[in-house]
């Protein structure tokens, strides 16, 4: 974990999609209804092997089939005890077309926003962000932002994890 300017932000190395996987686990535990997860991040960035794996566990289903919400705009998932929705909003027309998909139902239970920049004015206040860059290496750096000071337990835990994947190799 890198050191950060503000105790409720934390930068994770994510070698890999395993990595990114083990974040998405990590983050789950953490949310609520009436949560917003804010995944941004270019193309390719890991922006939904990090919303499947967080889905999977907040479902409990580890083999749970999640598709890209591309196409569909938002798939809907019922976990125990909260509905989760996954937004992916690349090819939305702008913020008022939201209101078509439930957006205002959706924000009672979990969101989960891939391109969240298309929110504008409806963005969340309080919104939990994950910004993924891609390194030149070809892994990710993850970018917390306010997770409090869950931000740095998640960075602990995702460590662990790849330690651990690291033994068993």
């Amino acid at each position: 974990m890198t050191p950060s300017p503000a105790p409720d932000v934390a930068r994770i190395f994510l070698p890999d999609d395993a990595a990114t996987m083990a974040l998405g686990r990590a983050l789950a535990p953490l949310l609520h209804a009436g949560d917003a997860v804010l995944l941004r991040g270019d193309l390719g960035a890991g922006k939904t092997t990090l919303a499947r794996a967080l889905l999977r566990t907040l479902c409990h289903d580890p083999a749970m089939e999640v598709p890209s919400p591309s196409y569909t705009l938002v798939q809907t998932y019922d976990a125990p005890g909260v509905e989760v929705s996954h937004f992916d909003l690349w090819r939305l027309d702008g913020p008022g077309a939201l209101v078509e998909l439930g957006w205002d139902d959706a924000c009672e239970g979990i969101v989960l926003v891939e391109w969240p920049e298309r929110l504008g004015e409806l963005t969340p206040p309080g919104a939990r962000h994950v910004d993924l860059l891609v390194r030149a290496d070809g892994g990710r750096d993850a970018v917390l932002r306010g997770w409090g000071a869950q931000a740095g337990a998640v960075a602990r835990l995702v460590e662990d994890a790849m330690k651990q994947a690291g033994e068993q190799a």
